[in-house]
């Protein structure tokens, strides 16, 4: 049984490892961070969280696709953006007051590595070398999402003219 423990843990740590977010991340800092992570898998349809819940986790798209929404009274759920394999999202979990600020689905069937944010927000506490390399990739992600809003309002707009 151990064995097959340390196996399934080599294979997380590896699949972390190759996630876009962390090939280049330093090893001692995966280490510091693999007793946060798990992996899940979701079906389709599946609600990942809702606005407003607790944030409590992280998550690091393998395989699938995600759909962030945000919820209109009158116009139901409008998708934001769409998110494949390599993605990240969730990243509330590591920002005052930890709430999600959208909902999440699963499009498709998707694997994911989670990451459980009350144990990561920890470890960037207790190591701040690990909570900058976190901060500059996350601030990277923030840029890119914002980036890809823009694009989708241009485009809005564009169709409207």
């Amino acid at each position: 049984m151990a064995t097959t423990q340390a196996s399934v843990s080599s294979s997380l740590n590896d699949l972390m490892a190759r996630h876009p977010l962390f090939t280049d991340f330093s090893r001692k800092y995966l280490d510091a961070i693999m007793d946060t992570v798990s992996e899940e898998q979701v079906h389709v349809g599946h609600t990942i969280f809702r606005e407003g819940d607790p944030a409590t986790r992280f998550y690091l798209i393998c395989e699938g696709s995600v759909v962030l929404e945000a919820f209109n009274l009158q116009l139901g759920a409008i998708s934001v953006q769409t998110l494949g394999a390599g993605d990240v999202f969730g990243w509330s979990v590591l920002v005052p007051p930890y709430r999600w600020r959208l909902d999440a689905r699963a499009a498709t069937d998707t694997r994911m590595i989670v990451l459980a944010g009350p144990g990561l927000r920890t470890k960037c506490e207790e190591n701040p070398e690990l909570g900058y390399e976190l901060l500059k990739r996350l601030a990277m992600l923030l840029d890119q999402r914002l980036q890809a809003v823009r694009r989708q309002l241009l485009e809005r707009q564009g169709a409207s003219w």
